[in-house]
């Protein structure tokens, strides 16, 4: 008996085929279940509909992703984190939520968080590229810059901004190191 499948049926086939079952197995487990309804012209002709409109659903949605993702490909946002003071370690991390929220404000676009591949958060200041996966065939790159709250983006900058701290005053040139003393000891 040829049914067509109304959801994925371990070892007989997946949503939306027409197979082939035994007549005892359709009408005793598939049709009460709902997994599955008769094959004849009608509900192929609605098959075969479904099937259109599933295609012309995708095909706009993956004309959408890549359109996004040329606008976004190459694009710099900015994220601001908290860390310790001449440090560039973040008391928190920068997440795929955060990242997502940035876009949103920053470049006026809608980017789901489940989109932004990251391996792992970003705990630290710096620049990092994140692939933004809007469709299997659509793909972008953004720039991340992790900040601080004033704004410095690398340790450099972070050291660069702290006060001068009162240097310690060199030992002479000609004075002993306890390394030299203990060696000396030795012979």
């Amino acid at each position: 008996m040829k049914v067509i499948l109304n959801q994925t049926v371990p070892k007989v086939g997946k949503e939306g085929q027409v197979v082939n079952v035994a007549g005892g197995f359709a009408r005793n487990f598939l049709f009460p279940r709902g997994l599955a309804t008769i094959a004849n012209r009608a509900t192929l002709k609605a098959l075969e509909m479904k099937h259109q409109r599933i295609e012309a659903e995708l095909e706009k949605t993956r004309s959408t992703a890549e359109s996004l993702a040329a606008s976004l490909d190459g694009k710099t946002i900015t994220v601001t984190g908290s860390t310790a003071k001449g440090s560039a370690k973040l008391f928190g991390a920068v997440t795929a939520a955060d990242i997502a929220e940035a876009i949103r404000s920053q470049l006026g676009q809608e980017v789901d968080k489940k989109n932004v591949a990251l391996l792992h958060p970003l705990k630290r200041l710096g620049a990092y590229p994140v692939l933004i996966a809007l469709h299997r065939d659509a793909e972008a790159t953004i720039r991340v810059e992790v900040r601080d709250e004033e704004g410095r983006l690398s340790v450099d900058e972070v050291v660069e901004a702290l006060p001068e701290v009162a240097a310690e005053p060199e030992a002479p040139a000609d004075a002993e190191t306890p390394a030299e003393t203990e060696s000396e000891s030795k012979e």
